[in-house]
């Protein structure tokens, strides 16, 4: 059974056909990697995937099931997280604080419990803050846990973000260009993070522009141009597709 799948998935905006009849399958752990020339329609595809749009046409299913359309915080729950492009970080809050966002998933939501000294609350906030440092650790940050987020490295808040996502105990991680602006050292670290990932059992789907890192961790890449799917396999055939070489270099095939 595939983690997570997409069947004739298509969106459009205004009359623009965003995307188009987009199939894919990824394996229940591993790296899936989905690439393109800017305006692909790759990000778009993502937010179909994770709920944020609801596809005009096709079939988005979670571990065999169709969950097509279905909100962000059901997806959570039913297993799949994600990660944007643009930073999403509280830096206000602590590395700490920002872990245990997302983990709100596991809490009672009760605006009275909250209210009230109680004993319970008490004891989900402690299960909540071990949760918490338990990813920080995962991914490389427990000595920065009680920092302001706004005192931490870019590449640290990427790995940040990551470690939010991880807090839900997801199966199935989606990455939106998890590189875009980092350094070739920060870069080197989440290639290193992803890949023990993935190792762990994670199916992770990721969107990036950095070819260097998408060749070297993916086991599947899925290729969009103008919201189509022009190549789907491993990477090395990939890399050698007349048509992929096209849609990058503007070289008619």
């Amino acid at each position: 059974m595939s983690a997570l799948a997409a069947e004739g998935v298509g969106i459009d905006f205004g009359g623009v056909r965003a995307v188009d009849n987009v199939s894919f399958t990824t394996a229940e752990h591993g790296v899936t990697a989905i690439i393109g020339p800017n305006g692909a329609g790759k990000t778009t595809l993502f937010n179909m995937l994770s709920g944020v749009y609801r596809p005009g046409r096709g079939r988005v299913r979670l571990f065999g099931e169709d969950v097509t359309g279905e909100p962000p915080h059901r997806l959570a729950a039913r297993g799949l997280s994600r990660t944007f492009q643009n930073l999403q970080i509280f830096f206000q809050m602590t590395a700490l604080e920002n872990v245990m966002v997302g983990n709100h998933l596991g809490e009672r939501h009760n605006v009275w419990r909250h209210l009230l000294p109680l004993p319970g609350v008490f004891a989900e906030e402690k299960a909540a803050r071990q949760a918490a440092r338990k990813e920080l650790q995962h991914v490389g940050l427990a000595d920065v846990a009680d920092r302001p987020a706004s005192s931490l490295a870019y590449g640290m808040l990427k790995r940040l973000e990551i470690a939010r996502a991880l807090v839900a105990k997801p199966r199935v991680l989606l990455l939106d260009e998890p590189a875009a602006g980092c350094n070739a050292t920060e870069t080197e670290a989440l290639s290193a993070l992803i890949r023990r990932l993935a190792g762990e059992g994670l199916a992770i789907v990721l969107v990036e522009h950095d070819m260097a890192m998408v060749m070297s961790l993916s086991d599947r890449v899925v290729v969009l141009d103008q919201g189509r799917v022009i190549a789907d396999g491993a990477p090395e055939a990939v890399r050698a597709d007349p048509a992929v070489r096209a849609a990058y270099l503007g070289v008619e095939v």
